[in-house]
């Protein structure tokens, strides 16, 4: 690995390694969005484009593997990353190439968000690219970020119940490099008023909530969670103080998502909630 060249105290970077929603509500576009906010300098390494808005996904065309590698290798060569995102990969042979730069490379943190199916129901992940996920990035992650069914998905059974979180936590942890934490999210859970996560590191567990806002602007939450959990992983190097500033970032932008006018289906959320002005500043006038 090239040596890192960071002043002490300078602005981290982190890396996303994701697909594009041309409508920025989810996917590289959204990470760097949050990644940017959270403090850290934001890089994308793309692995699909999509075409896809807040109402869906009307199409996917996977950049190719071999491309995915170059993107890999001019972004670790020349700015090495502190922490690096890993949301759509879309097929295996991409998983392969993304693998070999994490084995290559050795970022210092790996989060890994394994998104499977868009907020709209569209599948972002092939059903044979499945076992690669599980067999050769699982392992080489410190962290990842699956909702329930993204959990149940990986451990091949429902995860449906709150209490059935710690087991199921424990158990994907067992499939990761030593040491590798989970944060389960529980935004699937029914007939709850709070948005609970389980956060599960070497044995132990804790639940982080926060209010659970009424809305259908959720779009890319996942992403732009993962996103930020790097972000402050590459601030803190700490893994439980960056997961809470995480769901502290999140919850915010969610709850101030309707603050925004973003198509006509399920929009973003507020990524910039803690720096944009909520009326607009004024235009310096000219001479």
């Amino acid at each position: 690995m090239e040596k890192e060249c960071v002043k002490k105290g300078a602005v981290k970077n982190c890396l996303s390694i994701a697909g594009v929603d041309p409508s920025g509500g989810a996917g590289v576009l959204a990470d760097i969005k949050a990644m940017s906010a959270c403090g850290v300098y934001a890089m994308g390494v793309v692995t699909a484009l999509t075409a896809q808005n807040t109402r869906g996904v009307t199409g996917v065309m996977p950049v190719p593997a071999d491309f995915v590698g170059k993107e890999l290798e001019a972004v670790f060569t020349d700015v090495p990353p502190a922490a690096v995102k890993i949301g759509m990969l879309n097929d295996a042979a991409v998983i392969g190439v993304v693998a070999g730069a994490l084995r290559r490379y050795k970022p210092r943190w790996v989060v890994l968000d394994p998104v499977m199916v868009a907020k709209s129901g569209d599948r972002l992940l092939r059903e044979d690219a499945l076992e690669a996920l599980k067999t050769e990035l699982l392992p080489l992650a410190d962290i990842v970020t699956p909702n329930l069914p993204e959990a149940g998905d990986l451990l091949g059974r429902t995860v449906e119940k709150k209490d059935a979180m710690a087991e199921a936590a424990e158990a994907l942890s067992a499939m990761m490099k030593a040491g590798g934490a989970v944060l389960l999210k529980g935004g699937h859970l029914e007939a709850s008023s709070a948005a609970s996560d389980l956060f599960y590191s070497r044995g132990e567990t804790f639940w982080i909530e926060a209010p659970r806002t009424a809305t259908k602007n959720t779009h890319g939450t996942g992403c732009t969670l993962s996103s930020a959990l790097a972000a402050f992983l590459a601030r803190t190097d700490d893994a439980a103080e960056a997961v809470r500033l995480a769901k502290a970032y999140i919850a915010e932008a969610i709850a101030a998502a309707d603050s925004l006018s973003v198509g006509s289906g399920h929009g973003p959320v507020h990524h910039f909630v803690r720096l944009w002005q909520t009326e607009t500043p004024s235009l310096p006038r000219e001479s």
